[in-house]
Parts: structure tokens; sequence; C-alpha cells
């Protein structure tokens, strides 16, 4: 058969001599390799290929495949991997539009001609032992975009479709010795119109490559179904057996106990007693192995895959498994890397199940393709709930600055496109049909509606009467004539009172949001007014966060010095710059601030304290608390007095309550009850105390005593330009002439460098800029930078000395704000900040004091909310304690520089140096809120990438009355919700006392 390239616009050939699709069951020659999960009958091909690049095809060397054909001057190339992360192309993000927007008028289903980068791949290789004298096929695991095969100069086939396996028979040319493999991957053809999800644009063998044999007699297919009645196991596979053997099925536990067996060749029915169910909670997987033999009895082959019995239905409108309610505690999870892209490894994979684990996340779409098959696995294994997601995205061709033209909406119901993806549903189903972690099929993503995705549904629910399927995008058409696509109600971004407004309506069909709390930046702000509404609805089933991880792409900046870059970094245009970083993880997959809220929402285990009296309640639909331990700890000013560990057996959907009892409370202070839900041991996610959930309870024992004191009074110097205030070990200047406290000593270290700014500004987030927040507030920015110094006042009172300054407003309406400081003759110093309100002003970002110190005053404890950034919206996961940190380590690794690094609930505040020289920021009348950093507002405001910020100079303490939340419902319009913000016309103090660092 002859190849052409015409394949590539021609939306109707997308696959050419592909082989049918079928399970990722595992192959083995023996029982002993299986056991041993090491298969003979498999040969890797990933390493190292020899590579040529091509601009395009008119540039592309078209023989390069044929066997006399030398590949000497072919480069070394990495297989698994991307072209652009190998110094071939570009690599260029964009959202929804098309990443040749702007560069070239194109129409589905053409392509450029002069910019479609061809990729020449070729693998030599001899054919390992075991694969000889047998049928031998080759998969490769993913390519993107489009792919052409021949072995030993022979066409072998094509295909599309990037992330689904793609697998062709290779036995009538395959030699021993001295094979020739050429594979020619295309990054653009039709399918890259199908393929325009919210990520980089990447291209090549990203996943692996190898061979496999097939004996005499080899399962190609196995479709298995384990159901669960309440109490016992319903058992059916069905089997495609190419050959002559006799078969033996085995169905074993997790002991290897065999449960029960079959020789039946098509088909194994089994009823399996008293079995146990799988869940994410309680992951139970059974093995399934299908043992081929000759008339002899020596083993042929050896099949096997991993199932769970469990059952996944609407019942009364609701999503329930093994019969409870479910809600669904999700994030969406591209496949990614910062060093290889999309080539991610299993200590990837890995890592991120364990993450999520441990975080509490029992759920995850697979946005926006099916992942790499060992994802499955693990989800399986650890416990977690899929919606398994076709590769489908369309989104350039109907959403166009609001216009829509239905004449080329892909795929709609144009006939041309209808059977590509349906071919995509098909690849997907017959992978992935056998794991229990996959409980509904996703049609795809943001892709106008039509008879294709119509059909698409059909098909799953033909197939899979087990599962539910999934689609968002039905609203694409202007009325509902395909609501009927998708099981559920899924919306995307609908903010908190959105998703009540439909509840609230009872149609009868449940909701989830497969996409909601846009973590980009600074984030996750509100995510409590989503989880408060399980509680409230039964309709309400959960949420899947966006996202995952950030898409940043290690890289060497123009220093020499490697960072982290996103979009447009690459001079990739057209590009949707930072738009790729949406992470509660950074790229290089450390924790951002924004875990902390969202494992503490998510939780399955509530607990809360009241008057000493501690109620547990457990919200897991299957496990009990038996393999918990509780940590509890008495508090006093943050430091523990005694602690205990004890445990408590809450079965699922109950509460207990039980009384704290540690030691008698008798003297003055703030105390703290800290309980904590640990593992009780090793688990297969987490080491034994890692911690599930916690709660507090503060509560304060006074002393009414006014302390008796004798004050020795300082000597005040009352300058014509300075007040001076100098006593034993302590001295204070305030400038007449700025406007403020120029000096301040203790011990004869001087810690004030610049006089203290009021500040009204904070550096703008990334959910700032998306809701038009730097136009809309524009005014504070000025009204703190630049006001305008006007009066000030002094009184001497019995022991204190309080200076007032007046500042005027640099804004229109302007308004005046006063800052008091009151020195003390005992050496502290009290400071007031107090703004009047007033009228006509959009809602203020922050009320804060700004300190510019010495560098060196770089590391800082705090009794607060923390340990991690927590902000008046993203503070349920903050607990009150003692924390240390430094400003480096407290500047959060958003790569577009923001506010960052904020607490709240503060009580005391200490920075000091490495010698202990320092100063302790105490509340007066209430908590407040605070920030260390290495950079001012400003400084942050004025970069756009970390590496771009300047050296360290100074260290930055922000005392701050109040800022608001930093919200999250998107960023692209969503405002901090109005619980969560300031208002011009409220009037507002700042109070708190300054004295020297006592270690």
């Amino acid at each position: 058969m002859k190849y052409t390239l015409d394949w590539l616009t021609d939306p109707e050939v997308f696959a050419v001599n592909r082989i049918a699709a079928h399970s990722d069951h595992r192959i083995y020659a023996n029982h002993l390799e299986a056991d041993a999960d090491n298969s003979s009958l498999i040969q890797n091909l990933n390493g190292t290929w020899k590579f040529a690049w091509a601009k395009n095809p008119s540039e592309w060397e078209q023989k390069f495949y044929e066997e006399s054909d030398s590949t000497d001057n072919f480069d070394n190339i990495q297989v698994p991997g991307h072209m652009e992360l190998q110094g071939y192309g570009k690599p260029q993000y964009v959202n929804t539009i098309y990443p040749w927007e702007g560069q070239e008028h194109l129409r589905p289903p053409f392509i450029s001609e002069k910019d479609n980068p061809v990729g020449s791949y070729v693998r030599y290789f001899d054919l390992n032992d075991a694969l000889k004298n047998k049928r031998v096929f080759i998969s490769f695991q993913g390519v993107e975009t489009a792919m052409y095969v021949w072995l030993n100069g022979e066409f072998i086939g094509y295909s599309e479709d990037s992330f689904t396996p793609s697998e062709f028979e290779l036995t009538p040319y395959i030699r021993e010795k001295d094979n020739k493999l050429a594979v020619a991957v295309f990054k653009r053809s039709s399918a890259s119109w199908l393929e325009d999800q919210d990520f980089w644009r990447f291209s090549g063998i990203f996943r692996d490559v190898f061979l496999y044999a097939a004996p005499s007699a080899h399962v190609r297919d196995m479709r298995v179904i384990s159901d669960y009645d309440g109490t016992n196991g319903i058992f059916s596979a069905t089997l495609d057996i190419a050959g002559k053997c006799s078969v033996r099925s085995i169905l074993t536990d997790e002991n290897g106990t065999v449960i029960s067996e079959s020789n039946e060749k098509e088909s194994v029915n089994w009823t399996i007693e008293n079995s146990k169910p799988w869940s994410a909670e309680i992951p139970n997987l059974y093995t399934f192995t299908v043992i081929l033999t000759d008339e002899d009895g020596n083993e042929i082959e050896v099949s096997r895959t991993k199932v769970g019995f469990r059952r996944f239905e609407l019942k009364n409108g609701i999503m329930c498994l093994n019969g409870k309610r479910i809600i669904f505690k999700g994030i969406n999870r591209h496949e990614f890397d910062a060093k290889t892209g999309r080539a991610i490894t299993k200590e990837d994979m890995l890592f991120d199940i364990q993450f999520m684990k441990k975080n509490n996340i029992n759920a995850v779409r697979t946005c926006h393709y099916p992942n790499n098959s060992f994802w499955y696995q693990l989800c399986d294994a650890y416990g977690i709930y899929l919606i398994d997601e076709t590769n489908l995205e369309t989104h350039g061709t109907w959403q166009k600055l609001g216009a829509t033209d239905p004449s080329w909406n892909v795929p709609g119901s144009l006939p041309e496109w209808k059977e590509a993806v349906l071919d995509r549903a098909k690849s997907m189903y017959e992978r992935d049909k056998n794991h229990a972690s996959v409980l509904i099929w996703s049609c795809g993503n943001e892709s106008y509606c039509g008879e294709g995705i119509a059909a698409m549904s059909e098909y799953f629910r033909s197939v899979d009467p087990t599962r539910l399927v999934h689609y968002e995008g039905v609203t694409r058409v202007p009325n509902h004539q395909y609501d009927s696509i998708t099981d559920m109600e899924s919306r995307m971004y609908a903010k908190p009172q959105e998703v009540e407004e439909y509840l609230k309506q009872n149609t009868g069909r449940q909701y989830i949001s497969c996409e909601y709390m846009h973590a980009m930046g600074n984030s996750l702000g509100g995510l409590s007014l989503y989880t408060d509404l399980e509680d409230k609805y039964e309709a309400y089933q959960g949420g899947f966060i966006w996202d995952y991880i950030d898409q940043a792409i290690e890289t060497k900046n123009d220093d020499g010095k490697t960072v982290l870059a996103y979009g447009g970094d690459f001079e990739d245009r057209p590009s949707d710059y930072g738009f790729c970083t949406n992470g509660v993880v950074y790229a290089d997959r450390t924790y951002s601030p924004k875990v902390q809220e969202m494992k503490a929402l998510y939780s399955n285990i509530r607990m809360s304290i009241q008057n000493g009296m501690l109620t547990v309640e457990n919200r897991n639909l299957f496990a009990d608390t038996n393999n918990l331990s509780f940590v509890v700890r008495l508090e006093k000013n943050g430091v523990v007095l005694k602690s205990d560990t004890f445990s408590l057996n809450v079965p699922a959907g109950e509460s207990k309550t039980m009384k704290l009892t540690l030691h008698k409370i008798d003297s003055t202070g703030e105390y703290v009850y800290h309980v904590s839900a640990v593992t009780a041991d090793q688990t297969l996610w987490a080491d034994a105390g890692h911690e599930i959930a916690f709660a507090q309870e503060v509560f304060e024992v006074k002393d009414n005593q006014i302390p008796e004191t004798t004050l020795q009074k300082p000597t005040i110097v009352y300058g014509d330009v300075i007040i001076g205030v100098h006593g034993e070990n302590f001295s204070m200047m305030f400038d007449k002439k700025e406007g403020g406290i120029s000096s301040l000593r203790y011990n004869g270290f001087e810690y004030i460098t610049r006089t203290p700014k009021v500040s009204f500004w904070r550096a703008m987030t990334d959910n700032d800029t998306g809701a038009s927040e730097p136009y809309n507030l524009a005014q504070w920015y000025s009204a703190g930078k630049f006001a305008k110094y006007k009066t000030v006042s002094w009184l001497e009172q019995e022991d204190a000395l309080k200076i007032t300054f007046t500042y005027q407003a640099a804004c229109v309406p302007t308004f005046e704000f006063t800052v008091t400081y009151t020195a003390h003759f005992d050496g502290k110093l009290g400071v007031s900040v107090n703004y009047a309100g007033v009228s006509g002003m959009s809602d203020m970002p922050v009320l804060a004091l700004d300190f510019k110190m010495k560098k060196q005053l770089c590391n800082f404890q705090y009794y607060g909310l923390g340990p991690d950034e927590n902000y008046s919206d993203r503070c349920k996961g903050a607990r009150l304690g003692l924390w240390k940190s430094t400003a480096k380590e407290n500047l959060s690794g958003y790569l577009n520089p923001q506010e960052c690094g904020n607490r709240t609930g503060v009580r005391t505040l200490s920075v000091h140096d490495d010698m202990q020289h320092g100063l302790t920021f105490q509340k007066a009348s209430a908590p407040f809120e605070m920030s260390v950093l290495p950079y001012s507002a400003y400084e942050l405001e004025n970069a756009m990438h970390l590496d771009e910020l300047p050296s360290v100079r100074y260290t930055w303490v922000r005392i701050a009355a109040k800022q608001m939340g930093v919200g999250g419902d998107d960023s692209w319009g969503a405002p901090v919700h109005e619980e969560y913000r300031i208002h011009a016309d409220q009037p507002m103090k700042l109070e708190f006392v300054i004295m020297p660092l006592r270690s």
C-alpha cells in the first residue's frame, strides 16, 4: 500500500492499517513472568533514536525510510520526548485560539503548508529471542499529532489521535537482525483541529514505544465487568482469543488466594460471594488471569488485569457508588513535567497520585485527553475516581471574541468529522474499560456540540451500561436539543450563587463543576463557598479544581540562570502568556500555599471543638476511622504544654463526641486545643503520622489586674525639625519635615531605613488583573504611594509622648488619614493608623503600614494563622500556631510576581537577623495581617517573572489592618466575593505595638 500526504488534510482518514483498539491488559510468556511483572513478550524501544527535523513537508526528505538511505547525518533524540524541548522548533502556548492564528487564514480541515514541522525518527534494532517466530506488533502509546510508519523500507501504517495507542502489525516485514524502523511525525494535520486543548503545543513521540509478540494463542482483548450488588461481586469477562488452545481463567484476591476459576474460552461468569468492594477509600482489587495452554499443558501465554467490584449508578437522580451518594473532591490534571513536557515519567505519576491521596483529593478529570495507561493502574491501586476524557477540544472553532460561525464549528453536525471523533471515543473506551477507577466517560471538552458528540455519547451507553456519560458543552448550541448527551448537569466556573440557583430548581439532574476554582497565581479564595453546598443540596456532587500543576518549562534566561518560563517566553506568538500557570503545585512539583486550603476543605474527616468537647464526623462512605490516630495538644501562646494520642473509631457516615481532658488551666494567656487526625500506620501513599484533618478551639484566660509600673521618664528633645525620645537602651526620633518616625534604636541597633509609609495597594494578582481591578482600584495606588504629608501634632502624657502625623491621599476624591506614634516611656512604640472612610472611591485593596528594613532582618517568627500563606477568603486550612520562616522562603513561587506571603490572625510578629537583633510587632486591640518579603508591593507589581525581580536590598514588613481576599471563581472577570472586599466608606483602624525582640 502506498501512502500519501493527502491524508493529513482529510478528516475522514485518521487510521490506515492500525489494528483495532483493545484493553491494556498485560501479557506474559508464563505465570512466573506474570508474578514478577516482567514480560519477555515485550521489547522496549525507548531511548536514543536517530532524528532529522524539517520545517515543513516541502523541506522533508521523504526517502529517509528506505533501507539504503543513510542516517549518518541525523542527530540523536530521546524517545519518549518532544521535538521542541530537544532543540527542534519552539514551544508555543495558546489557550483557545489555534496556534496559527494571525499567521495564516485557515479553515478546517486545512493546515499550513509552510509551518508544519516534520520529525523523521529512525530506530535500528534486533529482535529479542522471545519475540522470534511469533506475530509481532508495535505499539506507540502517544504520538503528537500524525504519524507514518515504515519498517525495512515497507509502509506499515498511518495514525492520528495523540493520546491513545496506535498499534500496527509488523510480522510480514520484520527480521531477526538489523531492522530499520522509520517514523515521520507531522506536527499539523486535520487532527490538529480536534486537539485545541489549553496547553503547550508540542509534537513528537512522547510516550512509550514497544514491540509485543503474540504467541500461537493470544488474548487480543478482554472486556471485564465487575459489578457489586451490595454483598456479592458479579463478574463477567468476554475474551477475544486467537489461536488453538485451552483456557483457564482465575480470579485471585490480594493475597493470591484463588477465589474462582473457569475453563470457558469465550466468556466467564462468576458470582463472588461476600466480595470486598472497590472504592477510593478502600481500593480492594482482585487479579484476573487468563492462562492459555497447548494440548500438552504447556503455557503459551498468560494475560492479567486488575479488577475492582463496584457499582456506579444514578439512584433517584443522584450519582451513587455502591449505593452511597458520592461527592467528587476533584482536580483536573494535565500530564506535565517542567523538563519534559507531556513526556512524564512513572516517578512523576507516583508523586502525583501520592500528592492527591495525601491532600484529600478523591477524583481526577483527565483533562482533556486519555492519560498514560500507568496512571489508571495507579488510580485503581491507590483509590482515585476518574472522569476519563476523550481527546477532543475544538475551542477555537466556536469561541471567537463572542462570535460564532456554525459552518465550521467542529465537530458540530458536520458529517466529515463524525467518524474521527467517534474513533477517539472508541480508542479510549477499549483501552480503559476494565479499570475500576473510571466511573465516567467524557465526550471531550469545549467542542461545538452536535451529531458528532451525540454519536459518541450513544456509543458509550451502548457498550458500557456500568458507567455514566459526561459532557459539559451541550450549552454550545442555543437550544438544548442535545441535553441528553450528558447524564449530569456539568458546568465550568459557575459562581457559587449560580450553582445554588440551579440546585434550588430541583431539576432532577445532579450537578458537578467539571472545572471550578481557577487556581491561577494567588488564588483559590472562596473555595469554602462551594464546599458548603455539599450539606445544603443533595444534588450537589462536587467539582474539579482547575488545575493540578503549573505548565511552566525549565529553561535558561539571558543571564544563564535556570528559570521556569511560561507562554510567550520562547517568542512564541500568538501566546496566552501566563495563563498556563494554574496549578495548586508549581511546575517543579513543589507545593504552593493553595494546597493548604484545598486539603482542609476536601477532607472527609470533619472535626470541631466547643467548650473542650471534640466532635469527629466521618464523611467517608465506607471507611471507618480505625486507620487513624488522634493527636491532641494543649498550647499556650503557641507553645505546647501537653499532648496525648488516642484512638476513636467512628463508622462511615457517623459522628462521635468526647471530652478533651488534659491538665488544669489556671494561668493567664491564650490557649488552644488542637486535634489532628493522622494515619496510624504507613500506607501506600503516606508515612504513619500524616495529617488528614485538624480542628482547634481558641480560648483566653484573662488577668484583670493592672500591673503597677514605675517608669523613669526618658529625655525628650523638642527640636525644630526632629522630636527625640531617648531612654535607657532605646531611642526614637520623629521627623516633622518628612512626616513620620525616622529612627528607632534598641540597644544601639537602628531599625528604620526610611519612614514607614501607609499603603492602600497590593501587587495585583492574576485574578485581580483578570477582573480589571488594576483599572477599578487604581486610585488606591497613588492614594498611599504619593500621599502628601500635611501636619504634625504631639501631646506629652504621663507615661508616653503621642505624635500624630496627618496625610492627604493623592487621589480624587481625596481624604485625610493619620498615623499616630505613641512613644511609651518604657521603650515600647505604639502605632495607630486611622482611616475615617470616604465616599466615591472603589473598594480598597488593603490598609497597611510598610516598613523598609535592613535586608539582614530577614528571619521572622509569628503567632498567628499558618503555616502557609493565607487570606480572609482562604484561611479555612490555616491554624493558629507559632511559625517560623524567612523573607525569601515567604516569597511564593507564582511565576508572575504578585501579592503573596500574607498571614491573617496575627497576634505577634518578630523580625530579626542571625544575631537576634530584631523587633516584635504585637497586636493591640485586635489581631492584624502581615507579610515579610524581600520586595515591596511595588517591586512585585513591576516584574513579569520572578527572575526579573532585583537583587535583594531590604526586608519589607507589611502590617495590615485588613486585606481583601484573593478570589478564584475564575481569572478573567470574577471579582473577590463581596464578603471579602473592603468598602471605602468603612472606617478602619490599624493598631499594634513595637518593642525590641526578647530572645
